[in-house]
C-alpha cells in the first residue's frame, strides 16, 4: 500500500582533466533521499573541439568512482599509502565510447544509504605534453551526472515493545517496516508470531524475515528463514544508534492473505544494573549519573497508532523486569558510558578534539573507556581523522599490558571477552590500534571520514602464556590525541596541499612534485634523485648566461636600451627557474608569482626590441615603440600570461614595422636592402633559423618529462638568435673638422661613409662645396 515516488537531480556538466592527484578529479555531490530502493545515475560524456562536437577527438575511457558519506579515496596507479592510513573502500565504473562524440553509462543501486553520495570522474593519465594555449583547438570531455531515485511514501513505523497485528494482501509477496534505534541500545529483536491464513492458525510461518540498517534490505541482508518455526526471531548485536531499521516480512505462499503479529524490542544498556552510576561512568564523579532514556521510555501513550497492543495487557511501557530478563549478563557491561570530546576549530579542516580531564586517560582493567568523536555533516569530511594513542609504561608497573584500541562509526564496538578483542559486529567493522610496553607509540589516519559520530573504545589485558587475560589490579594510562587536518603531514616535502571546492562543498587534497607520488606525496619509486634535481635547475638557470654574448654585441654597437632589456631577461629568468623547480634544489629571491611576471616580460620585450632595432629607425621613433612596447605586454601578461598572442601578437606587429622600414628604403635606395649578401647569409638567415628551432622546440616538443633540457636549449637558442639579428653599430660621418679647414675658396671632395649596416653603394659620393673667406 505504499506509494512510490520518482525524484530526478543533476549536475552541470564539467571538463575532465587526466589524473595526476586527487586535485585534478572532478567530484560531484549528492544527497540521496530516505526510503529509496531503487538508485540510477546516468553518466553522460561528450567531447568538444573548438565550441563544437569533437567527432575527430580520440576516445579516451572515463573512470568514475562512488562512495557514500564521504568523497572516495582513489588510487589509479596503485602508489602506496603513507604508514598507518586507511583505504576506505569504493566502487568504480570505466566508461567506453559507443559513439563518435557520446557516451552514456547507467549504473543501479538497489536500496541504496541515504545521505551524502559523492562521484568522482577523471581521464586517464596523459603523456605530459606542456602544449601553448591557443595554438590549436583542444578537444574538451564533459562529463554529467544525472540520479533517478525511486523512493517509497508511507513506510509503516513499528515502535518498539507493541504487539502490533498486520497482514500481507493476496497481492502483495512482501510488506516493509520501520524502526527507529535511540542512542545506547545494545541489540535489536524482531518476533513474528500467531502466523495464519485467513481465521487457520499455522503451525509455522512461511515466510523470510529480514533486517537492514538504514536502508531496506537487500538480499544479502540479515534474514531468518522462519517456515519451520511457530515463532521467528531475528536478532542483532550492536546496532548503529540513532538510525532507521528496516524489516521486510517475505511470504513464500501467493494467491492468499497472510496474517501475523510482528513486535521490535529494543534492548537498552544506557542504566547498568551491574555496578552503581558513578563508578560506571569513565570520568570524575562530578559529571554525575549517565541518563539515556529508551525509545520506548520516551513516546507518550497518547501518540501511539491505536492498532497497537501492549505485550503483557496491562501497560502499555515495558517494565524494569522485563527489561532486565531481555538484556543477558553478558551483554549489560558492553555499553559503558560515553565520554564526549570538546571540539576546537582552529582553521578550515584543523579540529582537535579535546578530552575532559585529558589527554591521558586512565584504563581500568575490568572495563572499557569509550569515546565519542562528532563530524559535522559534508564539513569534515573532507580532511583526514588522525589518531595518536601513547602507552605511559610507567603506570603499568612492570606488567605486559597490551591497550586495545576500537576505533568504530556509528556505534562503539566493544563486545569482548577476557581473552580476545573484537573490533566487529555483524552490520559493520571498526579499525584496530594497540600499544603495549614494547611498542608503546601508535597512529591511525582516515582521510575522508564518514561524517557523524566515530566512537573509540580502549581496552586493557594483560599477556600470559595462553594469550590474554584480564589484569589485576593495573590500571594503564595512554595519552589520546584525536584531531582533524587537510592533508596527510601536509603532503610532505614534495607535496602541497591545496583546498579545493566543489559547488558548496570543501575538500583538501596533495599535488605531488618531483616525481614522488601517492595520498601523501610519499611514495618515491619514480622520484627524482637529488642530483637530478640539482642538474636540472643548473642547466635552466646556467642556460641563461647564453645571454652575455648578445649584451656585449649590443654593448658593442652602442644599444644600451637592448643591453638593458637583456640584462633585464637573463636575470629573471635565471632566479624564475630557481625558484619554479619542483624538488628541494629550490632559491627563490622573491615571490614566485612577481619572477614569473618578469620572466615572461623580460623574453617577449627581448623579442620586441632585438626586431625593433633591425628596422634601424630614427631614434626618437625607437624609444616611443619601446615604452608603448613595454606597457602594452605588461598589461597583455596581466590578462593571460600563457596566451598565444602575448607572443606573437608583438612579434608580428614589429616584424610588420621591420619589413615597412625595410621596404621604404627598398624603393628609396632602388635595391635590395640589405644589400650585402654577407649580411643575409652569415647573419640574417642564420639567426632566423635558429630562433624558428626555438620556438618549434618550445611550441611542439616540449613535455614535463624533457622540460629541464628542453627548456634549456630554448634560452641557448633564443639568445643565440638574438647575437646573430643584432644590427651591427651605425657608423657616423667622416667629415673634415672645421679647424683643418684651409683658408680661402675653393672644392673639397668628401666621401659619406654613413653606411648603414654595409648597405650604401661605395660607388654613392656626397660632394660638398665650401667656401670660406
Amino acid at each position: 500500500d505504499c506509494l512510490f515516488v520518482t525524484d530526478y537531480f543533476t549536475r552541470t556538466p564539467r571538463k575532465l582533466n587526466a589524473f595526476r592527484s586527487f586535485a585534478s578529479v572532478e567530484l560531484f555531490h549528492f544527497n540521496m533521499p530516505d526510503d529509496t530502493v531503487v538508485a540510477v545515475w546516468n553518466l553522460i560524456t561528450f567531447k568538444e573541439q573548438g565550441g563544437t562536437f569533437g567527432d575527430s577527438c580520440p576516445d579516451r575511457n572515463v573512470t568514475v568512482y562512488f562512495r557514500s558519506g564521504a568523497p572516495p579515496v582513489i588510487n589509479p596507479f596503485h602508489t602506496s599509502f603513507p604508514k598507518d592510513t586507511i583505504v576506505p573502500g569504493s566502487f568504480a565504473v570505466t566508461l567506453t565510447w559507443t559513439l563518435p562524440n557520446r557516451t552514456t553509462g547507467v549504473f543501479n543501486i538497489t536500496s541504496p544509504l541515504p545521505g551524502d553520495w559523492f562521484l568522482a570522474a577523471h581521464l586517464p593519465k596523459d603523456e605530459g605534453k606542456i602544449s601553448v594555449k591557443g595554438l590549436y583547438e583542444e578537444c574538451q570531455y564533459l562529463f554529467q551526472p544525472q540520479l533517478i531515485v525511486q523512493r517509497l511514501i508511507g513506510i509503516p513505523v513499528l515502535y518498539p515493545g507493541y504487539l502490533v497485528d498486520q497482514m500481507i494482501p493476496v497481492h502483495n509477496k512482501s510488506t516493509l517496516y520501520k524502526v527507529y534505534i535511540p542512542n545506547y541500545s545494545s541489540s535489536v529483536k524482531v518476533q513474528l508470531k500467531d502466523c495464519r491464513i485467513s481465521n487457520r492458525t499455522m503451525e509455522s510461518c512461511p515466510v523470510f524475515l529480514k533486517m537492514r540498517a538504514k536502508a531496506p534490505p537487500l538480499h544479502n541482508s540479515t534474514y531468518t528463514d522462519c517456515k519451520d518455526r511457530m515463532s521467528c526471531e531475528l536478532e542483532t548485536k550492536l546496532p548503529f544508534w540513532e538510525q532507521w531499521y528496516y524489516i521486510l516480512v517475505d511470504k513464500y505462499i501467493g494467491n492468499v492473505n497472510f496474517y501475523f503479529q510482528i513486535q521490535v524490542q529494543v534492548k537498552d544498556c544506557s542504566k547498568p544494573r551491574s555496578s552503581s552510576p558513578n563508578s560506571a561512568l569513565n570520568m570524575p564523579q562530578s559529571f554525575g549519573s549517565p541518563i539515556g532514556l529508551s525509545l520506548i521510555d520516551s513516546l507518550p501513550a497518547a501518540g501511539l497508532p491505536p492498532m497497537m497492543q501492549n505485550i503483557s495487557g496491562n501497560s502499555p511501557f515495558v517494565n524494569e523486569e522485563t527489561d532486565a530478563h531481555l538484556l543477558p549478563s553478558s551483554i549489560v557491561n558492553t555499553c559503558w558510558p560515553i565520554r564526549p570530546t570538546l571540539r576546537n576549530e582552529l582553521d578550515t579542516f584543523s579540529v582537535h578534539f579535546y578530552i575532559f580531564f585529558g589527554p591521558n586517560i586512565s584504563i581500568p582493567p575490568n572495563r572499557a573507556a569509550v569515546f565519542a568523536i562528532n563530524l559535522m555533516p559534508v564539513l569534515d569530511s573532507g580532511g583526514v581523522l588522525n589518531l595518536e594513542l601513547k602507552l605511559n609504561v610507567s603506570s603499568v608497573m612492570g606488567e605486559n599490558v597490551t591497550v586495545f584500541g576500537c576505533l568504530s562509526h556509528g556505534t562503539p564496538l566493544t563486545l569482548a571477552d577476557n581473552s580476545t578483542v573484537s573490533c566487529e559486529s555483524e552490520f559493520s567493522a571498526g579499525f584496530v590500534l594497540s600499544v603495549n610496553t614494547t611498542l608503546n607509540i601508535t597512529k591511525l589516519r582516515i582521510p575522508y571520514p564518514q561524517t557523524g559520530t566515530w566512537y573509540l573504545s580502549l581496552r586493557s589485558l594483560c599477556t600470559t602464556d595462553h594469550g590474554f587475560a584480564v589484569c589485576s589490579n593495573v590500571t594503564a594510562e595512554v595519552y589520546l590525541r584525536s584531531y582533524l587536518t587537510p592533508c596527510i603531514n601536509d603532503c610532505g616535502t614534495y607535496g602541497q596541499c591545496k583546498l579545493l571546492r566543489t559547488n558548496n562543498f570543501l575538500y583538501a587534497a596533495c599535488e605531488c612534485k618531483a616525481g614522488w607520488d601517492g595520498w601523501g606525496c610519499t611514495d618515491n619509486s619514480v622520484a627524482y634523485s637529488y642530483g637530478f634535481q640539482l642538474l636540472s635547475t643548473l642547466l635552466l638557470c646556467l642556460s641563461n648566461l647564453m645571454f652575455v654574448p648578445p649584451v656585449a654585441i649590443a654593448i658593442r654597437s652602442h644599444c644600451l636600451l637592448e643591453a638593458s632589456v637583456y640584462i633585464f631577461t637573463m636575470f629573471f629568468s635565471t632566479f624564475y627557474h630557481a625558484c619554479d623547480q619542483p624538488g628541494v634544489v629550490v632559491f627563490c629571491i622573491m615571490e614566485y608569482d612577481v619572477l614569473q611576471f618578469c620572466d615572461f616580460l623580460g623574453s617577449l620585450m627581448s623579442v620586441w626590441v632585438t626586431v625593433i632595432s633591425m628596422a634601424r629607425l630614427q631614434s626618437i621613433i625607437k624609444q616611443v615603440l619601446y615604452l608603448l612596447g613595454a606597457m602594452v605586454l605588461s598589461m597583455a601578461l596581466q590578462l593571460d600570461r600563457h596566451g598565444l598572442w602575448n607572443l606573437l601578437g608583438p612579434s608580428i606587429f614589429a616584424l610588420g614595422i621591420m619589413a615597412i622600414a625595410w621596404t621604404v628604403r627598398t624603393i628609396r635606395r632602388r635595391r635590395c636592402y640589405p644589400p650585402t649578401w654577407k649580411r643575409w647569409v652569415f647573419y640574417l638567415f642564420p639567426g632566423t633559423v635558429i630562433a624558428t628551432s626555438a620556438v618549434a622546440l618550445y611550441a611542439f616538443v616540449e613535455t614535463e618529462e624533457n622540460y629541464f633540457y628542453i627548456h634549456s636549449i630554448w634560452h641557448m637558442l633564443i639568445a643565440g638568435s638574438v647575437g646573430f639579428l643584432l644590427p651591427p653599430r651605425a657608423k657616423h660621418d667622416n667629415r673634415v673638422p672645421p679647424i683643418q679647414r684651409r683658408r680661402g675658396c675653393g672644392y673639397q671632395l668628401c666621401v659619406n661613409e654613413h653606411e648603414e649596416m654595409g648597405l650604401v653603394d661605395p660607388a654613392i659620393v656626397s660632394i660638398n662645396s665650401i667656401c670660406t673667406s
